[in-house]
């Protein structure tokens, strides 16, 4: 990924996707001691435990923030299962990994958390571009 910025405390590494942000505010106001957007950078990793950062990485909705522990991992034995959330005014969020088959067939591979919009404004469909917000989206 271009333009990915990674944030570490040793333990765990969080990678941010700026162009995937849907800037929903979710880990500001979910972790503020690490997700300052105020400062530079904006990730203050030493501001919690690493329990406490992935807690808050997996709730991103738009897929923008994700982890990886630094320790060697053989990820091929993970199992997460698939889960749905509606954000209420918001998109539907697919948490787990799931495979995305386009309107052209091509097939891409999404895992973590996937935020795919519900109001029809987006721009970068099926995905949420946080158009929703600009449309006053209820639903």
């Amino acid at each position: 990924m271009t333009g990915t910025k990674e944030y570490t405390n040793g333990e765990v590494t969080i990678v941010w996707n700026p162009e995937a942000c849907i800037h929903s505010g979710i880990c500001v106001k979910g972790l503020p001691k690490v997700f300052r957007p105020d400062m530079r950078p904006w990730i203050t990793i030493g501001g919690a435990q690493t329990d406490e950062i992935i807690n808050q990485v997996v709730r991103c909705p738009s897929g923008a923030l994700s982890y990886y522990m630094n320790a060697s991992v053989d990820e091929s034995t993970v199992v997460e299962e698939a889960k749905v959330e509606v954000l209420s005014n918001g998109p539907l969020l697919v948490h787990g990994t799931i495979k995305v088959i386009d309107l052209d067939g091509s097939a891409e591979m999404k895992s973590k958390t996937t935020a795919f919009c519900r109001c029809g404004a987006s721009g970068n469909k099926p995905y949420c571009d946080g158009s929703h917000v600009k449309t006053k989206f209820k639903g």
